[in-house]
Protein backbone atom coordinates (compact mmCIF):
# COMPACT_ATOMS: atom_id res chain seq x y z
CA UNK A 1 0.00 0.00 0.00
CA UNK A 2 1.21 3.49 -0.80
CA UNK A 3 2.04 5.76 2.11
CA UNK A 4 0.52 9.18 1.39
CA UNK A 5 3.10 10.79 3.67
CA UNK A 6 5.80 9.84 1.16
CA UNK A 7 4.38 12.12 -1.55
CA UNK A 8 6.94 14.87 -2.01
CA UNK A 9 6.08 18.49 -1.32
CA UNK A 10 7.45 21.59 -2.98
CA UNK A 11 7.84 22.99 0.54
CA UNK A 12 10.95 20.81 0.74
CA UNK A 13 12.49 22.23 -2.43
CA UNK A 14 15.31 24.67 -3.10
CA UNK A 15 16.64 26.46 -6.17
CA UNK A 16 20.12 27.93 -6.63
CA UNK A 17 20.95 30.44 -9.38
CA UNK A 18 24.70 30.56 -10.03
CA UNK A 19 25.31 29.13 -6.58
CA UNK A 20 23.03 31.60 -4.77
CA UNK A 21 20.07 30.11 -2.91
CA UNK A 22 16.87 31.80 -4.08
CA UNK A 23 14.48 32.21 -1.15
CA UNK A 24 11.83 33.93 -3.27
CA UNK A 25 10.99 30.97 -5.54
CA UNK A 26 7.30 30.28 -6.02
CA UNK A 27 7.80 27.51 -8.58
CA UNK A 28 10.15 26.09 -11.17
CA UNK A 29 9.58 23.70 -14.01
CA UNK A 30 12.27 22.39 -16.34
CA UNK A 31 11.79 19.76 -19.00
CA UNK A 32 13.49 18.29 -22.01
CA UNK A 33 11.71 17.43 -25.22
CA UNK A 34 13.09 14.97 -27.72
CA UNK A 35 13.42 16.01 -31.35
CA UNK A 36 12.45 13.39 -33.91
CA UNK A 37 12.35 13.29 -37.67
CA UNK A 38 9.85 11.18 -39.57
CA UNK A 39 11.26 8.19 -41.42
CA UNK A 40 9.06 6.51 -44.02
CA UNK A 41 9.70 3.34 -45.98
CA UNK A 42 8.14 2.10 -49.20
CA UNK A 43 5.67 -0.70 -48.46
CA UNK A 44 5.29 0.28 -44.79
CA UNK A 45 2.26 2.27 -43.69
CA UNK A 46 3.78 3.08 -40.32
CA UNK A 47 5.44 6.42 -39.73
CA UNK A 48 8.71 5.75 -37.92
CA UNK A 49 10.73 8.34 -36.04
CA UNK A 50 14.47 8.84 -35.71
CA UNK A 51 15.83 10.69 -32.69
CA UNK A 52 17.76 13.81 -33.71
CA UNK A 53 18.44 15.49 -30.36
CA UNK A 54 16.67 17.29 -27.57
CA UNK A 55 15.78 20.78 -26.36
CA UNK A 56 15.46 21.99 -22.78
CA UNK A 57 13.18 24.71 -21.52
CA UNK A 58 11.54 25.83 -18.34
CA UNK A 59 9.96 28.56 -16.29
CA UNK A 60 11.05 30.03 -12.99
CA UNK A 61 8.44 32.01 -11.05
CA UNK A 62 9.69 34.32 -8.30
CA UNK A 63 7.98 36.47 -5.71
CA UNK A 64 9.44 39.91 -6.49
CA UNK A 65 11.58 40.93 -3.51
CA UNK A 66 14.69 42.19 -5.28
CA UNK A 67 16.29 42.57 -8.71
CA UNK A 68 18.25 39.30 -8.77
CA UNK A 69 17.36 38.30 -12.32
CA UNK A 70 17.16 41.83 -13.73
CA UNK A 71 20.67 42.54 -12.42
CA UNK A 72 21.97 39.36 -14.05
CA UNK A 73 20.55 39.98 -17.53
CA UNK A 74 19.96 43.75 -17.67
CA UNK A 75 22.40 44.34 -20.55
CA UNK A 76 21.99 41.01 -22.32
CA UNK A 77 19.62 42.17 -25.03
CA UNK A 78 21.42 45.47 -25.63
CA UNK A 79 24.90 43.97 -25.97
CA UNK A 80 24.20 40.43 -27.12
CA UNK A 81 26.51 39.15 -24.39
CA UNK A 82 24.83 36.28 -22.57
CA UNK A 83 25.87 35.68 -18.96
CA UNK A 84 26.86 32.19 -17.80
CA UNK A 85 23.85 30.88 -15.90
CA UNK A 86 23.49 27.62 -14.00
CA UNK A 87 20.40 26.51 -12.07
CA UNK A 88 20.38 23.70 -9.51
CA UNK A 89 17.14 22.33 -8.10
CA UNK A 90 16.66 20.12 -5.06
CA UNK A 91 13.55 18.30 -3.90
CA UNK A 92 14.09 16.64 -0.53
CA UNK A 93 12.28 13.66 0.98
CA UNK A 94 12.33 14.53 4.68
CA UNK A 95 11.30 11.02 5.72
CA UNK A 96 14.42 9.45 4.18
CA UNK A 97 16.78 12.42 4.04
CA UNK A 98 17.35 11.74 0.33
CA UNK A 99 17.10 14.37 -2.37
CA UNK A 100 16.50 14.62 -6.08
CA UNK A 101 18.92 17.21 -7.46
CA UNK A 102 19.25 18.41 -11.03
CA UNK A 103 21.73 20.88 -12.52
CA UNK A 104 20.77 22.89 -15.61
CA UNK A 105 23.65 24.35 -17.60
CA UNK A 106 24.02 26.83 -20.43
CA UNK A 107 20.81 28.52 -19.30
CA UNK A 108 19.53 31.38 -21.44
CA UNK A 109 16.80 33.63 -20.05
CA UNK A 110 14.54 34.19 -23.03
CA UNK A 111 12.33 36.96 -21.64
CA UNK A 112 13.08 39.73 -19.19
CA UNK A 113 10.50 41.57 -17.08
CA UNK A 114 11.35 45.28 -17.01
CA UNK A 115 8.31 46.41 -15.03
CA UNK A 116 5.18 44.91 -13.51
CA UNK A 117 2.96 46.84 -11.13
CA UNK A 118 -0.65 46.13 -10.23
CA UNK A 119 -2.67 47.73 -7.46
CA UNK A 120 -3.49 45.51 -4.46
CA UNK A 121 -1.53 42.61 -5.91
CA UNK A 122 1.69 40.88 -5.01
CA UNK A 123 4.29 41.12 -7.75
CA UNK A 124 5.63 37.94 -9.32
CA UNK A 125 8.24 37.48 -12.02
CA UNK A 126 7.75 34.71 -14.55
CA UNK A 127 11.10 33.92 -16.15
CA UNK A 128 11.10 31.58 -19.16
CA UNK A 129 14.43 29.99 -20.01
CA UNK A 130 16.12 27.47 -22.28
CA UNK A 131 19.07 25.23 -21.42
CA UNK A 132 21.38 22.99 -23.41
CA UNK A 133 22.98 20.87 -20.69
CA UNK A 134 21.72 19.01 -17.66
CA UNK A 135 22.97 16.57 -15.06
CA UNK A 136 20.94 14.50 -12.65
CA UNK A 137 23.11 14.90 -9.55
CA UNK A 138 21.09 12.81 -7.12
CA UNK A 139 17.96 10.64 -7.18
CA UNK A 140 15.63 9.44 -4.45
Amino acid sequence: MINQNRVLSGCNGNVWLNGKLLAQVKSIEAKITGNFEEVNFVGDYTTHHAYTGWAGEGTLVLHKIDSTVLSLVKNTYKTGELPDINIVTQLKDNSTGKSERVSLGNVIITEMMLAKIEGKALVEEEIPFKFSDYDVLETI
